[in-house]
């Protein structure tokens, strides 16, 4: 109001008052004996009694104004003695954190000095008032769960970045993360904390001890015999590791938890309280009592369905009680501790929210007769204390804290006017407001009352030891059964308590989204829009900096919240306009990504930087979308503008903000979301350097010059989103490839956007992290079934190993108890089956909108990199984490979700319209962990046969200058249960060792494709300039590969020689299993090859295929050489069995090296035998020992030498029947015979060769190509392969214009 306490002036309506019954029926003011009754029932006095009417004054509205003041002075007096200060305490009486002198470290705190958030290795705070007498409770929001000590200090503590509060003598604290309690030394102490916890810190001066209790229940005394006496006074302090974040409540707001006897550092408004609290009784009182003006009494009503119904009567008595009262609720004390509560109280009577308009009236009330900032900070506090509420409840079995600070929620956003100021003005920008749609998860399951929800716990105990359900399932017994079926109905029992939670979440996000409240402005869901698309831009343009990051767990709610009402709006559209799309068919048109409508902030496009886009794309814009560009737009920003721009932008933030603690500057300046335990804005930088770190790189604004035509967020209308009559508002510049059928309201499409950039931002990292804990389940499952299995082995004489066992069974058992309780909640709120069909319509809109984006052509690129992230992303999600709880075949339309999503992969892992390399790489390992599991395979082999040869064409390319390695691990995956002993799913000699993650995609059995592998054939035969470049690049590829693998193991068999003792770098290790992993599968694709199509090696008529087989024959018997030598390097570094290196062993290779020469030698035609055999015994490596080392054979000199050590065991094909066939056997027996043969036949009828005759490049070869015009000589393969890459003569560099043949004449 303008003028408190000054008559009946009123600033928004000036009442007329009068006691004449005449102008009664004028005003509708009742007459002078009716409302000198009204207001006394009203306005009674403190005790509540009414006098005697003979001996009350008459009251009328001309002196109502002084009895309401001598009423609400009545106990001032004694209020006021009580408000004096209080003995033992000393500072200023408003109790915040000292950010002047009282820190160390660097430390980010709030605008109100009561949070603060860690910034470096452990900084220290402490508050402004100390106490050295009496009993003194303060109160810590525990915001995150991280390492934190909470406690008292003197003014003679001295800290550091390594001891904080606690380290020193006369400092004392609780760290709930460690679990102890520190004062220079450190016992256990307590209970673990988790972020939503409250922590109450108790000091009694008089008796000498501390004490600390968590949410509400006592820790019991931590420290006793405190140093006490003169000079001694105890400050409240904190230390904190970096990124960790608290709120202090000294007793600016009602503590949550009180004790008896101890009293709040900071004195709460006594008297403004107990004038709150009376006007609150008199405002009841208007509320409880009606006027019957017709009987000319009064009446009791019911308070429930009380409504104004504009009687001038109670406005004017309403209007004199908000003159008072108006004030009072700008402060946040009594918001919380009077409104809320009343509020609250309101909505205690149960039924729907919708039951209770009282709620609605009194916000009417509010807007009326208080002036418009006192409603604006009333509103704000309102909600601040409903988001603190919500937040730091304990968790009880019904969730009945969550639920009641919901529904006043949704209430207070029922109310329109309401509704539209906290989203223009609090809900993102001052509120971390996502937290109300977050259920968190308890740490502590006793204290949620799990244990009385689900009584009976139950975990999966069918595994061996590799982690994998057994193959001998044993059938469940009727105990396990029971179990099991009691655990599933307790973990339905939750399930209902948490939907009713997440019901009211979702009903909070439908009246946000509301779009028919268009009376006084934009409607809810135009400003919400603007809102979340700042919310996003926070979000993915400070990926690095966790202090304005919304937390993934917050995000993971806040999506499938968003999805439900999304889903409600768009199928409401659908009901009404049948042409429209359902939400079943979600999706985002591609116009989205390159109409400047949608702010996509500097996200990566598939095709590179939009101002890029903008420039090599104009011409199609304008052709296939009608879009214009400004040439303005085109104008790149160099980096000199970009550094004036900058160095310009500092300047003026810093004239602007003098204050050094103020100085965040632009694009920083209000971040909407901190890691603000107050929920609220964090302002200040604290650094006991005195360096402001948030001087902003850059400002966001200079940014605007490449977006000449986008409008900023905030600046959208309605208009501008719908389109109106000849505006298509988001939807402008329709591609002629899309549909010209309504979709849904433009509005919805940026919402659903919207999800799938929050989906990118961190929702799947937390999906991830969050199966740890049945990862948790499964290992102490092991453990437990483990120990039980030795205590029923452990002899009856040794009972001190049978108590330890028993000890650690008893330690698994509750464990597991605990966790799977705690499990049972996860499952209920992240994998439930619910959530999993929002992550499968997630993959299914990123699907559609993909596929609608890639029929656009060129224009394909505008769309960010992030859809196809998330459509692999949430695919990877489906099938790896919410698995153990559903199945994702059980989801509708699965089969084809996968084919299309196969597609997909198959066409754009090689697509020249995506240049980013990180995206490329992620669509070729998706699709290499596609082809690894039989159901994706079966998808990718369902595709359209036409890109089926398209994606095997784009495989089969030169392996140079791109991520060849995946591409190879795609082939080989093919291939892999085809191959010469390839049925393997682990080496055998690695059975015996720990298993890994058996759901990796390595691991998986093989399953290979025949219907690729014929496409791969085809190819290969059809294309005769395919084979010989791809197979090149294969062999290049392999001679570097195996070249560094015995490099490598050269230096390591060097290092372990070494007498000193020394240790090979564990990363040097991993490279070189990697190298042999890679020289494996290389030869693996070979073996593929000359397979499927060993007409290119043969067929000498092709151009290429001697030198092929000539370079391959020489690569397989320099490995040969290599692996095979007795007591080489190769061998001596094998039995070294040096952990990184399990991968390397003889058998992948040789069987590999193997199955290439049966293929070559046994499983051809007569011609194509000679002529691999005539190549390989031609070659001056070729030992035909290499071929008998296979098979066991050694040579008599080397039995001779290994006489003393006849018990080293040789390797043998022989020895690995479980993996190799007896007929595989019979084919390599038979090639060792036919070598043996013909290296004798060779050796016998090889006439010797002068020096002068031999190839002058390699010496291994008679010369046999003369070159033109120079007429230098060689053999064929050296200048075939020099001529590969090179068309300059070796020896006197002149340009080759061809090679003949050179036969040496008989003359000479």
């Amino acid at each position: 109001m303008t003028s408190r306490g000054a008559g009946t002036a009123f600033s928004r309506k000036n009442y007329r008052l009068s006691t004449e019954p005449e102008k009664s029926k004028v005003t509708g003011i009742v007459n002078s004996r009716l409302l000198n009754d009204y207001l006394h029932r009203v306005f009674t006095s403190a005790d509540g009694n009414q006098p005697a009417a003979a001996y009350r004054k008459h009251l009328t509205f001309q002196n109502l104004q002084e009895h309401l003041e001598r009423l609400l002075a009545e106990e001032n007096g004694s209020e006021e003695s009580r408000d004096q200060v209080a003995e033992g305490r000393l500072g200023p009486s408003t109790v915040v954190l000292d950010h002047t002198s009282g820190f160390e470290g660097l430390l980010l705190v709030d605008d109100d000095l009561l949070g603060v958030i860690g910034h470096s290795n452990f900084g220290s705070i402490r508050a402004t008032t100390c106490v050295y007498k009496g009993k003194w409770i303060y109160e810590v929001l525990i915001s995150s769960q991280g390492l934190m000590q909470i406690g008292w200090c003197t003014l003679n503590c001295r800290f550091n970045q390594e001891e904080g509060v606690g380290d020193t003598p006369d400092s004392y604290a609780y760290d709930g993360n460690r679990v102890r309690k520190w004062n220079v030394t450190t016992t256990n102490y307590g209970k673990s904390w988790a972020a939503g916890d409250i922590v109450s810190c108790l000091i009694d001066l008089d008796e000498g001890t501390i004490a600390f209790c968590l949410n509400g229940i006592s820790l019991g005394t931590a420290f006793d015999n405190i140093t006490r006496g003169a000079g001694m006074a105890y400050f409240p302090a904190i230390s904190l590791s970096f990124k960790e974040s608290v709120a202090f409540n000294f007793g600016s707001r009602p503590l949550r938890y009180p004790v008896e006897g101890y009293r709040p550092l900071q004195d709460p408004p006594v008297a403004d309280l107990v004038k709150a609290r009376k006007l609150l009784g008199y405002l009841k009182n208007v509320i409880h009592i009606g006027i019957d003006v017709t009987e000319g009494k009064l009446v009791e009503k019911d308070t429930s369905m009380w409504q104004l119904q504009g009687e001038p009567t109670v406005l004017i008595t309403l209007a004199h009680i908000f003159n008072y009262f108006s004030p009072l609720m700008c402060k946040v004390y009594l918001v919380e501790d009077v409104l809320m509560t009343f509020l609250l109280s309101i909505l205690e009577r149960g039924g729907a929210v919708e039951a209770h308009p009282l709620i609605q009236q009194l916000l009417d009330l509010m807007w009326l007769l208080m002036e418009e900032y006192e409603v604006h900070e009333c509103l704000k506090q309102l909600l601040m204390s409903l988001l603190r509420a919500y937040r730091f409840s304990p968790i009880i079995p019904d969730l009945g804290l969550q639920i009641h600070y919901l529904r006043l929620t949704i209430a207070v956003l029922k109310h329109e006017k309401s509704r539209k100021y906290l989203l223009s003005n609090v809900l993102f920008d001052v509120l971390r407001s996502v937290v109300f749609f977050y259920i968190k998860s308890p740490l502590r399951v006793e204290e949620a009352g799990l244990q009385e929800l689900i009584p009976t716990t139950w975990w999966p105990n069918r595994f061996t030891k590799e982690g994998k359900e057994s193959k001998e399932v044993k059938e469940e017994s009727a105990e396990e059964r029971l179990r099991r079926r009691a655990y599933e109905r307790g973990c339905q029992r939750l399930k209902k308590r948490i939907e009713v939670v997440e019901g009211l979440q979702v009903q909070i996000l439908k009246l946000l989204l509301n779009n028919k409240d268009r009376g006084g402005g934009e409607a809810s869901r135009y400003i919400f829009l603007n809102k979340f698309r700042k919310f996003l831009q926070e979000n993915a343009s400070n990926r690095g900096n966790l202090a304005v990051l919304c937390p993934p767990e917050y995000m993971v709610c806040f999506l499938h919240r968003l999805i439900a009402a999304l889903r409600y709006f768009w199928d409401g559209h659908k009901a009404k306009t049948p042409a429209s799309l359902s939400s079943e068919e979600a999706y985002v048109p591609p116009q989205l990504f390159y109409n400047g409508k949608v702010d996509y902030f500097d996200l990566q496009r598939l095709g590179g930087l939009l101002s890029h886009l903008k420039k090599t794309l104009k011409d199609d814009l304008a052709a296939k979308a009608n879009i214009l560009i400004d040439p303005a737009e085109l104008q790149a920003v160099t980096m000199d503008d970009l550094d004036e721009d900058e160095e310009s932008a500092t300047s003026a933030a810093q004239s602007q903000r003098p204050s050094a603690a103020l100085a965040i500057g632009g694009a920083l300046a209000r971040p909407a979301w901190l890691s603000s335990p107050t929920l609220g804005r964090a302002n200040r930088f604290l650094s006991t350097a005195a360096v402001s770190l948030m001087n902003p790189r850059r400002p966001l604004g200079a940014l605007e010059k490449i977006k000449v035509l986008t409008l900023r967020a905030e600046q959208r209308t309605r208009e501008d989103i719908e389109g109106t009559h000849g505006n298509d508002g988001l939807l402008l510049g329709r591609p002629p490839e899309e549909p010209d059928q309504p979709i849904t309201e433009n509005s919805l499409l940026e919402v659903l956007d919207g999800i799938v950039m929050m989906y990118n931002l961190s929702v799947h990292q937390q999906l991830g992290k969050m199966v740890g804990v049945s990862d948790d389940v499964n290992e102490y499952a092991m453990a437990l079934k483990d120990t039980e299995e030795k205590i029923s082995r452990c002899p009856k004489r040794r009972r001190d190993i049978h108590e330890e066992l028993l000890k650690s069974q008893k330690v698994f058992s509750e464990k597991l108890n605990h966790l799977s309780r705690r499990l049972a909640w996860i499952n209920v709120t992240i994998y439930s089956k619910e959530k999993m069909q929002d992550i499968y319509w997630l993959l299914r809109v990123c699907i559609r909108t993909i596929e609608h984006g890639d029929r656009t052509g060129s224009l394909f690129a505008f769309m960010p990199e992030f859809y196809l992230s998330v459509a692999m992303n949430s695919y990877s999600a489906l099938k790896n984490y919410f698995s153990p709880v559903n199945s994702m075949e059980e989801l509708p339309g699965y089969e084809e979700t996968l084919m299309r999503l196969a597609a997909i992969l198959a066409k754009h892992f090689a697509d020249s319209r995506i240049v980013g390399t990180d995206i490329r790489d992620s669509l070729m390992q998706a699709l290499a962990s596609y082809v690894c599991y039989p159901h994706s395979l079966r998808a990718v082999e369902r595709i359209p046969e036409e890109q089926r040869i398209c994606m095997m064409k784009n495989l089969l390319a030169p392996y140079e200058q791109r991520p060849w390695a995946q591409t190879n691990w795609i082939l080989v995956r093919l291939w892999r249960g085809c191959g010469f002993g390839y049925r393997y799913t682990r080496l055998p000699h690695l059975l015996k060792t720990k298993p890994e993650d058996a759901s990796l995609p390595s691991l998986q059995k093989p399953c290979p494709s025949t219907l690729l592998q014929r496409h791969m054939a085809e190819l290969l035969r059809s294309d005769r300039d395919l084979a010989p470049s791809f197979l090149n690049s294969v062999l290049n590829q392999l001679n570097w590969a195996f070249s560094e693998f015995i490099g490598m193991i050269q230096e390591i068999q060097q290092a372990a020689e070494r007498l000193e003792r020394n240790f090979v770098d564990s990363r040097q290790l991993k490279v070189c299993a990697t190298c042999f992993d890679l020289s494996v599968s290389l030869l693996r694709v070979l073996e593929m090859t000359v397979t499927l199509a060993p007409e290119i090696f043969l067929d000498w008529n092709r151009p290429s295929s001697e030198l092929l087989l000539r370079r391959l024959a020489q690569l397989l018997n320099q490995v040969l050489n290599r692996v095979t030598a007795e007591r080489n390097l190769f061998d001596r570094v094998v039995n070294l069995r040096l952990p990184g290196l399990e991968s390397v062993d003889h058998y992948p290779i040789l069987v590999a090296v193997t199955g290439i020469l049966v293929r070559l030698l046994v499983d051809t035609d007569v011609q194509g035998t000679e002529r691999a055999t005539a190549v390989l015994l031609a070659d001056p490596c070729f030992q035909l020992r290499s071929i008998q080392y296979l098979l066991g054979h050694a040579e008599p000199s080397a039995l001779a030498a290994a006489a003393p050590a006849s018990d080293k065991r040789h390797f043998s094909l022989h020895t690995y029947t479980e993996y190799i066939s007896t007929e595989e056997l019979a084919k390599v027996e038979k090639m060792l015979n036919h070598l043996s043969e013909e290296s004798k036949q060779a050796a016998a009828t090889t006439l010797p060769t002068s020096e002068e005759d031999l190839c002058p490049i390699c010496y291994a070869h008679p010369i046999s190509a003369i070159f033109r015009p120079c007429s230098h000589k060689s053999c064929k393969a050296c200048i075939n392969q020099h001529l590969m890459n090179n068309k300059d003569c070796f020896f006197c560099k002149a340009t080759i214009t061809g090679v003949d043949d050179f036969t040496k004449p008989a003359s000479s």
